[in-house]
């Protein structure tokens, strides 16, 4: 029989599950805050995964992503250890806010200080109690607030274990990203445990294929690294095999070359060509209009929401391939999939609309 998992003080026997509220400092009203964390400790030894969400507090994707990951049957019997964070930024999940009440951002607060500022403890808190207790993690977001992402994962594909896992979360966009100062990524990258970064959606939305992709993914890499036995030949006979995700060369923003009202004309996931109208910006009465076009060909995996921009602003973001023509067939694949509208028996979760 295994050990027993200790996190905040509780320990967790070999095939039990438990949930534990770590401590934060509490509001100023005097009232108690806690962090809750739920953890299933499995009989058999492997691998202790962090699952991260809200670290910025209104990306709530995650949330939800989370919780049907641990309503899986299959996640009860699995060998190593989940450890499950739906909520790790709770001040700024409370407020509707990325940022915290001391205006820092917690993923620029790593690896943070037991005495120094707000962001700065419960980054010493998350490093010290989760991250540095686990062996892998997936860290979930969503764009900021008015800004949509395609479902994409973010990783160094230098190193091995995080390729390994970003190639299985198999999500149809891989982004080879340099890790910034201050984030998650780094701290846990310096203590050698591999971190990947799921983005899609937008702040303090739901949006059901983004949460399908992102459970369908955490599974995927569960079952990679050996956490989640005996279902491959099941999931083979069920459905097809899914394609290779791609992984982007670079990546653009498209920003406004004037400030105004923009009517947008693409959409997330659409392969656009160099030279083509993405939309136009003009004054409210449709004066002194002025044309958005792609810089790059490539597929747009983000875009703004809101149409009032300022000069500078951040309009498309634009990935860049080999073969962008095959992506946005795989990309329309991926979308016709996991949209509930395509769904031809019940399925264990309603859909959120």
């Amino acid at each position: 029989m295994r050990e027993g998992f200790t996190l905040g003080g509780v320990t967790v026997k070999a095939g039990a599950q438990a949930q534990i509220d770590l401590r934060i400092p509490n509001l100023y009203t005097h009232d108690p805050m806690s962090c809750p964390v739920y953890v299933i400790h499995g009989r058999k030894p492997g691998p202790i995964l962090f699952l991260s969400g809200a670290i910025h507090g209104d990306e709530i994707n995650g949330v939800e992503i989370i919780r049907r990951v641990l309503k899986r049957k299959s996640v009860n019997r699995i060998n190593g250890t989940l450890v499950a964070v739906p909520v790790v930024n709770i001040f700024g999940f409370i407020s509707q806010t990325r940022y915290l009440p001391d205006r820092r951002d917690l993923n620029r607060s790593f690896p943070g200080s037991e005495s120094g500022s707000l962001a700065g403890r419960i980054a010493h808190m998350f490093l010290t109690e989760i991250v540095k207790k686990c062996t892998h993690g997936i860290d979930l977001h969503t764009a900021a607030i008015h800004r949509d992402n395609f479902p994409q994962i973010r990783a160094v594909l230098s190193n091995p274990e995080v390729a390994r896992m970003a190639r299985a979360f198999n999500s149809p966009v891989i982004l080879n990203t340099p890790i910034a100062e201050g984030t998650l990524r780094n701290s846990a990258e310096k203590l050698n445990i591999p971190v990947i970064v799921y983005e899609a959606g937008e702040a303090l939305r739901f949006d059901e294929v983004a949460i399908r992709a992102g459970v369908k993914g955490i599974v995927a890499v569960m079952r990679e690294l050996g956490m989640i036995t005996g279902a491959k030949q099941q999931q083979k006979q069920q459905q097809p095999k899914p394609r290779d995700p791609f992984e982007a060369k670079s990546s653009t923003w498209v920003r406004a070359p004037k400030s105004g009202i923009l009517r947008a004309n693409k959409s997330l996931g659409m392969k656009v060509s160099k030279g083509e109208f993405l939309g136009a910006i003009s004054d409210p009465f449709g004066e002194d209009e002025e044309r958005v076009t792609a810089p790059v060909e490539g597929i747009i995996i983000g875009r703004t929401n809101i149409p009032l921009v300022n000069e500078g602003e951040a309009l498309f973001h634009i990935a860049r391939f080999e073969n962008a023509g095959e992506v946005g067939d795989h990309v329309e694949e991926f979308q016709q999939l996991l949209d509930p509208a395509m769904d031809q028996k019940p399925t264990a979760e309603l859909p959120i609309v």
